[in-house]
């Protein structure tokens, strides 16, 4: 059985340490924990400020402090660490429907329905089996609101 990892591509989610961000194994890859840091220029996400314009709006920038100040850390986490999963899996020679499980770890699982609805952005038709779990902390900081593993089934052509 053949297998590859590959960290190199700058569109990939890049690991925090000394670890591969994913790997392929035969027909599968597998992607390590990614969380909404970019390691290379040293930033957390925090909030809508963090992402582009347009994938703050697309998940739910209101404009609104209160409500954004709220419901911003979350939700520009999830459209980061799940738009990290989809450029990871492309540099891989694939695409989302082809993600088959993901595995979330969350701070807070009252982030669930928040998380849920950015998903449905990245998996419009069937949704991935998923596993969600509530953790004590994540690692960097306590910033970090979710870890998502992914899953995909990416035949060797």
């Amino acid at each position: 059985m053949s297998t590859t990892a590959t960290t190199e591509s700058s569109s990939a989610a890049q690991p925090l340490a000394r670890y591969a961000a994913w790997r392929r194994v035969g027909d599968f890859i597998y992607l390590s924990g990614v969380i909404a840091v970019d390691p290379a220029a040293g930033r957390i996400v925090r909030g809508f400020g963090d992402i582009p314009a347009a994938a703050a709006d697309l998940v739910g920038r209101t404009g609104e402090f209160s409500s954004d100040a709220k419901d911003g850390p979350i939700l520009a986490q999830s459209w980061y660490v799940l738009d990290s999963i989809r450029q990871t899996i492309e540099s891989a020679g694939g695409q989302m429907s082809d993600v088959f499980k993901l595995v979330q770890f969350f701070k807070n699982l009252d982030h669930f329905p928040r998380y849920s609805r950015v998903r449905k952005l990245f998996f419009p038709g069937e949704p991935p089996v998923s596993t969600v779990v509530e953790v004590s902390a994540m690692l960097p900081t306590a910033d970090i609101l979710i870890e998502v593993e992914a899953t995909a089934w990416l035949p060797l052509r």
